[in-house]
């Protein structure tokens, strides 16, 4: 088994004047790291995941609608959303984020072990 390292993200997510690029940055069985890089003024429009996120801004700004609530995401910002919260991304500028995709959550065991 080996690290894996990504020495520059903004290398690895180049900003466009005019459009949205995503890329896997890393998968495995248990989880799933994408990297967005967004020009000012572009969005993902309302949708959901089927899985929990967090959103990270590694550089930028973005205006978030998550269900009901609006916030502005700044580097070193951290959000987590549950599993089919609706939300929209919009970048207020030209803005690197990544977004991982944490394991669906699994049944919580018995006390004593014993399967039900």
């Amino acid at each position: 088994m080996s690290a894996t390292v990504i020495a520059d993200l903004a290398a690895e997510l180049p900003l466009s004047e005019d459009g949205t690029l995503s890329r896997v940055l890393y998968r495995d069985d248990r989880l799933r790291v994408v990297g967005f890089s967004f020009a000012a003024g572009q969005e993902l429009t309302e949708h959901t995941s089927a899985l929990p996120v967090v959103i990270q801004v590694v550089r930028g700004r973005l205006a978030l609608v998550l269900g009901e609530e609006k916030t502005e995401a700044t580097p070193g910002s951290w959000i987590h959303l549950p599993a089919r919260l609706p939300h929209t991304v919009h970048a207020l500028e030209p803005t690197i984020m990544l977004l991982t995709m944490l394991p669906a959550a699994s049944e919580p065991s018995p006390p004593d072990g014993s399967a039900t």
